[in-house]
């Protein structure tokens, strides 16, 4: 089992950046894949970006070339650096783990796919 708290959240005007953070404790760090996840009052929750246990990583659509998820297992860290953002952006952000499938290149934007979850961090983004 593996325990996440998002940090980071915060207000912020168009066009600025944020910097969240999830530490994880518990289970083995590096034995997760990880995602960020946001949802907005109203809609689904939707998959951000997405990070394997060794490599390769996903963007959704909406954050290609704005958004960059990393890991460091030295510090058991997963972050997102966000940009360029937008009041469209404004959201919980949660960060996800899991250990299901056991490909070294796995991982999900699906948030099915994943079993733990932070409590998430508020990111509102003025106009």
């Amino acid at each position: 089992q593996v325990q996440l708290v998002e940090s980071g959240g915060g207000s912020v005007q168009a066009g600025g950046s944020l910097r969240l953070s999830c530490t994880a404790s518990g289970d083995s760090f590096l034995a997760h894949y990880m995602a960020w996840f946001r949802q907005a009052p109203g809609k689904e929750r939707e998959g951000v970006a997405s990070i394997a246990r060794v490599v390769g990583t996903s963007y959704g659509d909406s954050v290609k070339g704005r958004f960059t998820i990393s890991r460091d297992a030295a510090k058991n860290t997963l972050s997102l650096q966000m940009s360029s953002l937008s009041p469209d952006d404004t959201a919980m952000y949660y960060c996800a783990a899991d250990r299901t499938r056991a490909e070294y290149w796995y991982r999900s934007l699906a948030p099915g796919d994943y079993k733990y979850w932070g409590q998430g961090t508020q990111v509102t983004v003025s106009s």
